[in-house]
C-alpha cells in the first residue's frame, strides 16, 4: 500500500459522495429505549413483570431531559422499540399474547404487532398511547431534535393484527396453499416441508406457561424471520417472528431483478410493497423525521429504491439508515450489500466492521493497524453511521467484555469512531455513565446486553435520571467525568474538518517508527496507538486525531510522523512552524517544524491508558 494510493482513495470518497450528503451536518444521534430511559424502579427482579419491575414511559422523556441531551450536541433521537410489540402484558382491549410466541415478559420490540400502532407500555393511559406518542414528537421538536423511529421490514410478531389499519393486516387475504405468490404477505410452510407437517411446533415447550403450540397455527404455518422453512424451528431461530414476502421467493436464490423498479406505480408492485409504504407514509404524517432499517440487507434492493423515492417524495429530508451485514448469507444482492442500499437511497449504513475490529482488539488480539484497510471503502466510508454501542451490542462497560476494563474504554474507541468519517455517528443510552449490563435481568441472561425483552432498569442510568430531575446528582466523579468528556467528543466533531472534511491515515506510515507508542518487546508500531488527519477543503481547518487504546499504559515520548503525502493533504505549504493544539480534552498545545515532520514527527505529551487527542493544525 503506497501513501499515493491513499490520497487517491481519500479524493474518491470526496468526489463519491452524493451531493445530498455532502450539504447537510451529519447526525448526531441518541438512541434511547423508551423501556429503560425513564424507569427509576430499582426492583430489576429477574424475568419480572411490569408491576414488578415498572417500566419507562414517553412521559418520563422530559423537557428536562431533552434539554440535557441537547446540551451535549445531539441533534436526532432514536426513540428505539415504541412500535406495539408483541406482548406478555395484558392492558383494556389489548389482551397479552401467548407466552410461546415471546422472548421475554416484555416481548421484543422487533416483533411487531401492529405498524400503526405504539406500545401501550408507554403511555400513563394506554388508551390515549397515540396522543402521548404525539405530545413526545412535540416535545422532541421544541428542543430541536429530528426523531427517528424502527423500521423492520424483514418480520413481524406471530400474532401481528393492525386494530388500527384492519385493512392492512399482513396475512389478509394470503393464498395459504402456495409456499410463495407475489402477493401473499407470508411464505406458508406446506405439509412436504421438514420439522413433520403441522401444528406448528415451537421450541419453548416446558417453559413457564408453554406448550410449544401456537393455536392459529395450528392447521398452517409460516416461515421465521430469519428464513427458517420449518415446522419446528429451534430455539436460535426468530422462531417468534415471521418473515414477510416482498414478491421474490428467497429460497431460489438472490436475484431480483424480476421485480419493479424504482418508478414503478403502486398498482404494479407485490402487495407487502404497498402496505410498507402506507407504513411509512403514517409516520411520516405524524412526524417523524426518519427510519433506522432493521436488517436491511435481507429485503430486495429493488424495493429500498422504490419505496425511499416515495418517502423523499413526501419529504425530501427523510433520513435513513441502514442496519445490515455484508456477510449475512441472507443478503438480497450478490455485490457489496452496504454499498448497494447507499445506491438505493440510504442516507447511511452500519459501520459493524470498525466496531468489531475494535472490540477485537481488547478480546481477539487484533491490532489498532487492523482498522486500515477499512478505510478503503469508496464512498461508503464516508456514508458509514458509527457506534460503539448499541442495543445489540455488548456494553463497554461489562466486566466480560472489551477485556474487562471497564467505561474508560469508551474513549479511544469513540473518539477514533466519531472522527474517523462525515457519516452519522450514534450513542447508546447508559453508555455515557458506564452502565454495565451485568448480571441476569431476564430472557438474555447475562449477556452483557441491556436486555430488550424484558421490564429493567439500568442501574447505573438511573443515577443519571435521579428521579426524574436529569441531573445527574448521583453520579461518581468518574461517571460525570465520562459523561462531560462524551459531549466534548461530540462538540468537537461537530467541526467541519470531521462533518466535511477528507480523511488520511498515518499508522501504516509510523509502523517502523520505535517512537509510536510500542509497549514490551514490540518491533511493529500500531498494536496500541492510531493516528490520522482530517482536513475540510474549503476551510483548511485540519486535525490530527490520536488515540491510545492501551487499558493500562500511558505511552510517554509518542512521536507522529508526517510525511511529505500527508502534508500536500494538509495542504499546508511553505509554513515553518506547526502548531498542534487540542481540542477535545486537554489545553495541551505543541509545535513543530515543517521540515521535520516526516522524519522525527510532532512530539505528544503523555498519553495515558485509554485516551486520545483531536490536535488542531495550525501551520498558516
Amino acid at each position: 500500500m503506497t501513501w499515493q494510493i491513499l490520497l487517491t482513495g481519500c479524493f474518491m470518497a470526496l468526489m463519491t459522495a452524493s451531493p445530498r450528503a455532502a450539504e447537510t451536518t451529519r447526525p448526531v444521534i441518541y438512541q434511547l429505549m423508551v423501556r429503560t430511559f425513564g424507569n427509576t424502579n430499582e426492583s430489576r427482579k429477574t424475568n419480572g413483570t411490569l408491576a414488578e419491575n415498572g417500566c419507562g414511559k414517553f412521559s418520563h422523556i422530559t423537557p428536562a431531559a431533552l434539554a440535557s441531551l441537547k446540551q451535549m450536541g445531539f441533534t436526532h433521537l432514536w426513540l428505539t422499540g415504541v412500535l406495539e410489540q408483541a406482548s406478555g402484558t395484558a392492558h383494556p382491549g389489548r389482551p397479552a399474547d401467548d407466552p410461546d410466541i415471546l422472548k421475554g415478559i416484555a416481548g421484543s420490540p422487533y416483533a411487531i404487532k401492529d405498524y400503526f400502532d405504539v406500545c401501550p407500555d408507554y403511555a400513563e393511559d394506554p388508551s390515549k398511547r397515540l396522543e402521548e406518542f404525539k405530545a413526545l414528537l412535540e416535545r422532541c421538536r421544541s428542543q430541536g431534535f429530528k426523531v427517528i423511529i424502527d423500521f423492520v421490514p424483514n418480520h413481524v410478531a406471530r400474532s401481528y393484527q393492525s386494530d388500527v389499519r384492519p385493512d392492512l393486516s399482513f396475512g389478509e387475504g394470503d393464498r395459504r396453499s402456495e409456499f410463495f405468490h407475489r402477493d401473499n404477505h407470508f411464505y406458508y410452510l406446506q405439509p412436504d416441508h421438514p420439522g413433520g407437517g403441522p401444528p406448528l411446533k415451537l421450541p419453548t415447550a416446558g417453559k413457564p406457561g408453554c406448550d410449544g403450540l401456537f393455536a392459529p397455527e395450528t392447521n398452517f404455518g409460516r416461515v421465521t424471520g430469519n428464513n427458517v422453512v420449518s415446522w419446528a424451528p429451534s430455539v436460535n431461530d426468530w422462531y417468534e417472528t415471521v418473515k414477510l414476502n416482498y414478491g421474490h421467493d428467497f429460497t431460489k436464490g438472490r436475484d431480483t431483478s424480476h421485480l419493479p423498479k424504482a418508478d414503478a406505480s403502486p398498482a404494479d408492485v407485490p402487495r407487502t410493497w404497498r402496505t410498507m409504504d402506507e407504513i411509512l407514509g403514517y409516520w411520516q404524517e405524524l412526524g417523524v423525521d426518519g427510519f433506522r432499517c432493521d436488517m436491511a440487507h435481507m429485503v430486495p434492493m429493488e424495493f429500498w429504491r422504490w419505496v425511499v423515492k416515495r418517502c423523499r417524495a413526501r419529504h425530501p429530508d427523510v433520513f435513513f439508515s441502514a442496519e445490515a451485514y455484508d456477510n449475512d448469507p441472507a443478503k438480497l444482492t450478490d455485490e457489496h450489500v452496504l454499498d448497494e442500499l447507499l445506491h438505493a437511497g440510504f442516507d447511511a449504513v452500519y459501520d459493524d466492521p470498525s466496531y468489531d475490529v475494535l472490540e477485537a482488539i481488547y478480546d481477539s488480539g487484533k491490532w489498532a493497524n487492523d482498522l486500515d484497510p477499512l478505510t478503503f471503502t469508496g464512498f461508503r466510508f464516508h456514508r458509514s453511521l458509527r457506534y460503539a454501542e448499541n442495543h445489540d451490542e455488548v456494553r463497554l462497560a461489562s466486566p466480560k467484555e472489551w477485556g474487562g476494563h471497564g467505561m474508560k474504554v469508551g474513549r479511544p474507541a469513540t473518539a477514533v469512531l466519531f472522527a474517523l468519517g462525515r457519516g452519522p455517528v450514534m450513542l447508546y443510552h447508559g453508555q455515557e455513565v458506564g452502565e454495565p449490563a451485568a448480571g441476569v435481568e431476564g430472557f438474555g441472561g447475562d449477556d452483557a446486553r441491556t436486555s430488550i425483552f424484558d421490564y429493567w432498569s439500568m442501574p447505573e442510568f438511573t443515577k443519571w435520571v435521579n428521579g426524574g430531575k436529569f441531573d445527574g446528582a448521583r453520579l461518581s466523579d468518574e461517571q460525570k467525568s465520562l459523561r462531560a468528556w462524551y459531549g466534548k467528543l461530540i462538540r468537537a466533531t461537530q467541526s467541519r474538518a470531521f462533518t466535511h472534511g477528507e480523511f488520511y491515515g498515518l499508522n501504516h506510515a509510523n509502523k517502523e517508527n520505535p517512537a509510536f507508542g510500542r509497549v514490551g518487546g514490540e518491533t511493529v508500531s500500531g498494536h496500541w496507538l492510531y493516528a490520522f488527519l482530517r482536513r475540510d477543503p474549503k476551510t483548511a481547518q485540519a486535525f490530527l486525531v490520536v488515540a491510545n487504546f492501551h487499558p493500562g499504559e500511558t505511552l510517554r515520548g509518542v512521536r507522529v510522523c508526517i510525511p511529505q503525502d500527508a502534508q500536500m493533504f494538509l495542504e499546508h505549504r511553505g509554513d515553518e512552524n506547526w502548531t498542534f493544539s487540542d481540542r477535545l480534552n486537554t489545553d495541551w498545545s505543541g509545535t513543530a517544524l515543517r521540515n521535520t515532520l516526516e522524519r522525527e514527527g510532532v512530539a505528544l505529551p503523555d498519553m495515558p491508558p485509554c485516551s486520545a487527542l483531536l490536535l488542531e493544525i495550525d501551520g498558516r
